[in-house]
């Protein structure tokens, strides 16, 4: 009976063995999957930003008017968002015509942000833009349109 006992401890430590072993292996191929899944979440944001790039560099930006200048300046040089009033009084120029410009600015794919507060419109230059604007120049600005 002791030697029954003895083979069939035996045959449970190689079944304890085999299970941890075959732990192991799932383990390791768990790592594996999660380093792989993480690798192609990096993947993905940078084809995004890639595709984010390409969209913006191929910008059809045509030249601007000398209202739409001046839109472009208050924009160009805030950092918060503004309403279409604040545009106005910031470039002396009725709202209505703020209106038209913003709108102008838009199909010459300036890109606006836009942000809804108490049903009033506030807008402000993509960020990106701006930064690519500043390197780049894309709108043709002089130095003579921010001294209006």
């Amino acid at each position: 009976m002791k030697k029954e006992f003895n083979n069939l401890r035996a045959a449970l430590e190689e079944h304890l063995r085999s299970i941890n072993e075959n732990s192991s292996e799932i383990q390791t191929m768990f790592d594996y999957l999660q380093e792989t899944e993480h690798k192609i979440d990096r993947l993905n944001q940078r084809l995004d930003l890639i595709q984010l790039q390409q969209e913006t560099e191929k910008l059809p930006l045509t030249s601007l008017t000398e209202l739409e200048r001046k839109i472009f300046v208050v924009l160009y040089t805030e950092e918060i968002p503004l309403s279409c009033y604040e545009i106005g009084v910031k470039a002396n120029l009725p709202l209505a015509v703020v209106q038209e410009s913003v709108s102008s600015l838009s199909k010459k794919s300036i890109p606006l942000v836009r942000s809804f507060v108490n049903n009033q419109v506030f807008l402000k230059l993509e960020q990106k833009f701006k930064e690519r604007q500043a390197k780049e120049n894309l709108v043709n600005l002089s130095l003579h349109a921010f001294m209006k």
